[in-house]
């Protein structure tokens, strides 16, 4: 148990209830902060224990954002205002392969949003030696991401989606779409 866990009783996400939750929320946001390629308004809620890095790029965090515990934004990241990144959600953005959250956007835990995918066309290399291809992932506002989603590399979701638990999204989704399966389909609108 860490000590960032002992003070905030083991909450799934920051907050500032407590004295303690306080002390948390401020040292998550002084954690991030401490990168050059972050910006983050005093309004978010980062816990210490999600793993906020730049890299070689650029993470923009809007107003009011939320980043749990276990939770890992890295890269090339932009978040509009007011979105959530819950436990153990992966969102990694490269050159070329930017991931934009709109606002309102709620990522639930183990989703993942990764700009890029390895190369593997050539069989006389290995897949590590071949490099990757980066695609920009753009999401709407007002999108719920549930459960263990993956979004890959080139996906666009349109604004008001809910994208189901499970699913893997593999082509753009149209706004106000419902989507579930593997590979996701609209299976209705809302």
């Amino acid at each position: 148990m860490s000590v960032w866990s002992w003070l905030d009783r083991g909450a799934s996400q920051p907050s500032r209830t407590t004295p303690a939750s306080r002390l948390v929320a401020r040292a998550g946001l002084a954690r991030a902060r401490r990168h050059d390629g972050v910006t983050a308004p005093a309004s978010c809620l980062l816990h210490p224990e999600a793993r906020i890095h730049p890299r070689d790029g650029r993470i923009v965090l809007g107003e009011r954002c939320l980043i749990a515990p276990g939770a890992v934004v890295q890269g090339d990241v932009t978040f509009g205002d007011d979105c959530s990144a819950q436990a153990y959600a992966v969102i990694v953005g490269y050159p070329g392969g930017r991931v934009t959250l709109g606002s309102g956007v709620r990522v639930a835990p183990h989703a993942m949003l990764i700009g890029a995918n390895h190369v593997f066309a050539g069989r006389d290399r290995p897949i590590h030696a071949q490099g990757l291809e980066a695609a920009p992932i753009t999401v709407g506002d007002d999108v719920w991401i549930a459960g263990r989603v993956t979004i890959v590399a080139g996906v666009t979701v349109g604004s008001g989606s809910v994208l189901a638990a499970g699913a893997v999204v593999t082509r753009d989704v149209p706004p106000f779409s419902v989507v579930a399966g593997v590979p996701a389909r609209v299976i209705k609108t809302r």
